[in-house]
């Protein structure tokens, strides 16, 4: 693939993020494609599972930074392949459950060794430290503290 001249490359934050996620997830979709899970439905059933019981939809969308109409969408092959299981929560019946099911479980541990070879490679390109580093700058950037310090910046500029 041919480099980009200085140029070509765009400014945006929005847009560098956007294609970095995008060659991440190519690369570790292609690591999980033995067991038949993409990044996005690993990392969903992950969520699931670190909840350490079935949350409810929207605590659920909002802990993936995710509309809850996009992840409602995403759920559907999860749901249909009996790797989740949607319920109505007994104490109010408005909301929905995502729970876990066994073959949930049994579908993380099949994914746990891909995964772990997927994230090796990340770490040998880009190395253990700087991959320590960037998680750690893309949590503040998924933080409410980002999202105040976003607005205020945004704001002043239009008082």
């Amino acid at each position: 693939m041919a480099r980009q001249s200085e140029t070509e490359k765009s400014l945006c934050n929005c847009t560098a993020l956007r294609k970095a996620t995008r060659r991440v997830s190519q690369l570790y979709d292609s690591a999980l494609e033995p067991c038949g899970l993409r990044t996005t439905q690993r990392s969903i059933l992950m969520q699931i599972a670190r909840s350490g019981r079935p949350p409810p939809l929207g605590e659920l969308a909002e802990a993936l930074v995710m509309d809850r109409g996009a992840l409602t969408h995403t759920l559907k092959p999860l749901q249909r392949d009996r790797l989740i299981e949607i319920r109505i929560d007994p104490e109010d019946r408005r909301n929905r459950l995502v729970a876990l099911t066994a073959a949930g479980r049994k579908k993380i541990a099949e994914s746990t060794a891909l995964w772990k070879r997927a994230q090796a490679g990340f770490e040998t390109a880009f190395g253990v430290a700087k991959s320590a580093a960037l998680r750690e700058a893309l949590e503040f950037v998924v933080s409410e503290d980002f999202v105040a310090a976003f607005n205020r910046r945004s704001d002043a500029k239009h008082a």
